[in-house]
C-alpha cells in the first residue's frame, strides 16, 4: 500500500527566509521570495520548514520502500516529470518533478550518485540582503556586484544528489512542468527520502 507518504497540495506559500542555488537557475513564482536551489540555477522550494507548496495538487507522489530491501536504482522520465524509485527491481516510490526547461534540458544519459549533500549551498545564486530585507532575489555572483551596505546569502539545496556535472536532484518548487536549469526539483518529503535511501553509485537512468 502507497500508504508511507502521499503528497497533495498545500494550501498557501510559506513566506520565508532567503535562499538561492548553484546549477539550475529559473524564474520564481508569483509573492513574496521563498528560497531556492539548484545545481547550476536558482529555484523555489518545495514542501519542508521553508519551503513553498507545489503549484498544482501532487497526485502522483508516494513512497512505499521502507523495509523493502535490493539495489536502487533511479529512472528519471522527463515527458512524464516523474521519478520512479526501484529496490530489487521492484518500483517502491514515485515522485513529481520539475526537471530542465528546453534552454537547460536534463541531459538523457545513465549516471551514477556522485555526491550526496544534506544542506547543501549555492556557491554561485543566491540573493542580497540588507539586514533582513531581502534587496535582489535573482543574484548570480559572478556576474552581480553585492551593493554597500547588503550581504549575498547562498541559496540552500537540501537533500542535494548529484549526478552529473552541476546537476543533481533536490529539494525545489514545482510549478506544474520542467522548469529548472537542469536540475531536477522534487517535494521535499521524497527528496528525503530519495536521499536516505541512495547511496554514491546508485545507478541514475534520465530518459
Amino acid at each position: 500500500m502507497k500508504s508511507s507518504i502521499f503528497l497533495t497540495a498545500h494550501a498557501a506559500a510559506i513566506t520565508m527566509v532567503s535562499g538561492a542555488l548553484i546549477a539550475c537557475t529559473d524564474s520564481q513564482p508569483p509573492g513574496p521570495y521563498l528560497g531556492d536551489f539548484g545545481g547550476l540555477a536558482r529555484h523555489e522550494p518545495s514542501g519542508g520548514q521553508h519551503h513553498a507548496a507545489p503549484a498544482i495538487p501532487d497526485d502522483i507522489s508516494y513512497w512505499d520502500g521502507d523495509g523493502v530491501s535490493g539495489a536502487a536504482l533511479i529512472k528519471i522520465n522527463r515527458s512524464e516529470q516523474k521519478a520512479s524509485f526501484y529496490k530489487g527491481g521492484v518500483l517502491v516510490g514515485v515522485s513529481r518533478i520539475s526537471s530542465g526547461k528546453e534552454d537547460h534540458g536534463t541531459p538523457k544519459g545513465v549516471y551514477k550518485i556522485k555526491e550526496k549533500d544534506k544542506d547543501h549551498k549555492s556557491t554561485i545564486y543566491g540573493v542580497f540582503k540588507i539586514g533582513n530585507q531581502t534587496i535582489n532575489d535573482n543574484v548570480d555572483i559572478r556576474v552581480d556586484k553585492v551593493p554597500p551596505g547588503a550581504v549575498f546569502v547562498n541559496a540552500p539545496m537540501p537533500n542535494f544528489m548529484r549526478f552529473a556535472d552541476g546537476i543533481g536532484m533536490h529539494t525545489g518548487y514545482l510549478p506544474g512542468y520542467a522548469a529548472s536549469h537542469g536540475c531536477v526539483r522534487m517535494p521535499d518529503q521524497m527528496a528525503m527520502k530519495f536521499f536516505e535511501n541512495v547511496q554514491i553509485g546508485t545507478p541514475v537512468i534520465v530518459e
